[in-house]
């Protein structure tokens, strides 16, 4: 009778301690630290090892202890024996072993430090983690009963010891239920792949057309009858002569190709992409274009210095296949004042994109550089039909300054968006594109000259259709001021409500003639003047009230896809009238600086990062929902936050768009 009096009092005073925060996960007292890692014995073996530092005259029993006495050690190793099988019991460290007066029993306990071995074998070669739930007693004058939930990763090799159930059952979540998940991921997967494969071949395109372009200045092209003469003449023979030039092209090639890999290399795959919408990010380029585009018109040189240039030269004379490498690592840095502002602007707009774009923009430059040397080393009759070096050379490199100038204030027009400061509205930013290529219209007719031109009595019939043209385009931009769309430049103005008349010109929110209506909580208007809701919940409680299904658009200010999809697609009768009547429009910045609340901010459960900004949760969001992070992104909900089909982002066919949208909402 006295035994079971004291073995009642003991488990009561246990209960009491945890009721005055004794034990339990919340406990103050901690007497046990855990460590978790996984040993890789051979193929689909492993070996989970569970070590503990337990603290002076505290102690943990054995799961081999007495039942009748204290509580075992036990281990709860989930999903056993269906995607791996234990190998053998849990092999236990040195332990103890003393007779309980209490219990009248032998208790077998640790002390100071004890560690757990669980050899298991893997069935299932796509599981990444092996989840255990440990329960334990430990005592000292009190005893408190703990739970520890643990997550060995086996294919890196570590481990993670929890006291918080929830994130227990969360952790991995994604991994685990990778075959549930293929058919919604995949068609997102599917969506980044597309648009990152049409971004590439464009760059590759603008690469290509930009190296043509350098190819026609002052400092190429000369290089051209001059450098195949050079191994025509020198080779033993005429084999020899255009084996070693096209040796030339391709070394060219390396050399560009191996500048964007380093670009690529220092910065990361990806990193500049994330840089595309910060503001210094944008500045800076914006500067740097700048001073290109003043080179090009002449006012200085861009030049390295002329120990490089003497260094090479010096090692190009050695001859053989080692010298010809020089001389074409000569060309580079010798040209330089020509295609350096090229090159530099290219790896500006490829490294934006991110990826294998700088590597892949390095060589649709190169290889426009690369193949004429190639192509007349084999046809030497075909320099015959070369046109002249003069004074057109340098009308391309001024030329090539207007559009450098031109592309310099998209880099401007992306910071103001980000910031939202109003200070290059589409007015002013069409005001200035109008004065540039007016400007350039005026130079290709020979009414604006620079100081290296050559002066001439009459220009060419090519130069007066380029003239025409860029005339013509300086026109069709007019409109613009006024509210014309200008849909063959959407993406690089600012948005139309992104202006000094959002409404139109002669047209006043409230004033005569304006809109009228009130804006509920939470919404702007968008494109077209189209009711869009900047935040979810708000956004989601209209949608309910109204009982539509919703657009989430996911999209970003500096977003030139984004722009292109409002501008081309948005503004078509058949999509515009859908958007303005049958869904509830909520578009998502994820570009947005503004600070969230301090309360308000929080860590990323996905990305681990720290969510400070409107943007960041936008982004957040998305990541978080949809296993994607590109824009834009269109997603068609139901009242209950369900897809009423499968996600799609950039679709500049309006067909396909249209499709897509009223399959939608045909299944709401």
């Amino acid at each position: 009778m006295i035994k079971y009096l004291l073995i009642f009092s003991a488990l009561l005073f246990n209960l009491t301690s945890n009721a005055q925060g004794f034990g339990g996960s919340n406990s103050s007292i901690d007497p046990v630290q855990w460590s978790a890692q996984v040993e890789t014995n051979e193929a689909d073996t492993y070996t989970l090892v569970l070590k503990a530092q337990i603290e002076p005259e505290w102690h943990v029993y054995s799961q081999f202890t007495d039942p009748d006495g204290s509580l075992p050690l036990e281990l709860e190793y989930l999903k056993a024996d269906e995607t791996y099988t234990l190998e053998g019991p849990t092999i236990e460290s040195e332990t103890e072993t003393v007779y309980s007066d209490i219990f009248e029993v032998d208790e077998t306990f640790f002390s100071n430090a004890m560690s757990l071995t669980q050899k298991i074998k893997v069935s299932d070669e796509s599981i990444n983690f092996i989840k255990l739930i440990l329960k334990y007693q430990v005592c000292k004058e009190v005893c408190i009963n703990e739970e520890r939930y643990v997550i060995f990763d086996i294919k890196k090799g570590n481990g993670k010891v929890l006291t918080d159930f929830n994130a227990f059952q969360s952790f991995g979540e994604i991994q685990e239920k990778v075959e549930e998940k293929v058919a919604e991921i995949e068609p997102a997967a599917a969506v980044v792949k597309q648009e990152k494969k049409q971004d590439l071949w464009t760059i590759f395109f603008l690469a290509f057309a930009s190296g043509f372009l350098a190819l026609l200045t002052p400092c190429v092209f000369p290089m051209i009858p001059m450098t195949v003469s050079f191994f025509t003449k020198q080779s033993k023979n005429l084999v020899v002569g255009r084996r070693n030039a096209i040796l030339y092209g391709i070394f060219i090639v390396v050399i560009y190709v191996l500048l964007g890999t380093i670009v690529t290399g220092v910065f990361g795959a990806d990193a500049l992409n994330a840089l595309s919408t910060n503001v210094w990010f944008n500045i800076i380029f914006f500067i740097l274009l700048v001073v290109f585009a003043i080179s090009f018109f002449g006012a200085f040189e861009i030049m390295l210095p002329n120990s490089w240039a003497n260094a090479v030269d010096r090692k190009a004379d050695r001859g053989g296949i080692i010298g010809i490498f020089f001389m074409a690592l000569a060309l580079a840095i010798v040209s330089f004042s020509c295609t350096g502002p090229i090159v530099g602007t290219l790896l500006v707009q490829a490294a934006a994109e991110g990826g294998l774009a700088p590597i892949l923009g390095m060589l649709g430059f190169s290889l426009a550089i690369a193949i004429p040397f190639a192509l007349f080393a084999l046809f030497p009759g075909l320099m015959n039909s070369l046109p002249k070096s003069g004074g057109w050379l340098n009308s391309v490199k001024v030329v090539l300054g207007f559009l450098e100038l031109a592309l310099a204030f998209k880099f401007l027009s992306n910071a103001d968006l980000v910031l939202q400061a109003h200070l290059l509205e589409r007015e002013v930013f069409l005001a200035i594109w109008i004065a540039i290529f007016g400007a350039l219209a005026l130079y290709l007719f020979g009414k604006i000259k620079t100081s290296h031109d050559t002066p001439v009595d009459h220009i060419s019939s090519g130069r007066m259709v380029l003239g025409v043209f860029v005339l013509a385009f300086t026109i069709y931009l007019i409109p613009g001021l006024w509210g014309a769309p200008l849909k063959l430049i959407s993406g690089f103005p600012p948005p139309m409500n992104y202006s000094e008349s959002p409404f139109g010109v002669g047209y006043m929110q409230g004033g005569s003639g304006g809109i009228t209506s009130e804006l509920p909580k939470e919404a702007e208007y968008g494109p077209y003047q189209l009711i869009t809701f900047t935040d979810y919940d708000a956004g989601m409680a209209i949608a309910k009230a109204e009982n539509k299904p919703v657009l989430l658009d996911f999209t970003g200010k500096a977003c030139v896809n984004c722009r292109k999809m409002e501008e081309r697609v948005w503004g078509e009768p058949q999509i515009l009238g859908k958007l303005q009547n049958d869904v509830v429009l909520i578009s998502l910045f994820v570009d947005l600086k503004e600070e969230l609340p301090e309360a308000e901010q929080y860590v990323s459960e996905t990305t681990g990062k720290r969510v400070l900004t409107v943007g960041n949760k936008w982004s957040d969001f998305q990541i978080k929902n949809y296993k994607i992070n590109a824009q834009p992104y269109y997603v068609l909900l139901d009242t209950a936050e369900n897809k009423l089909n499968e996600p799609v982002g950039y679709t500049p066919d309006v067909a396909e768009f249209e499709a897509w949208l009223a399959e939608g909402i045909s299944k709401f």
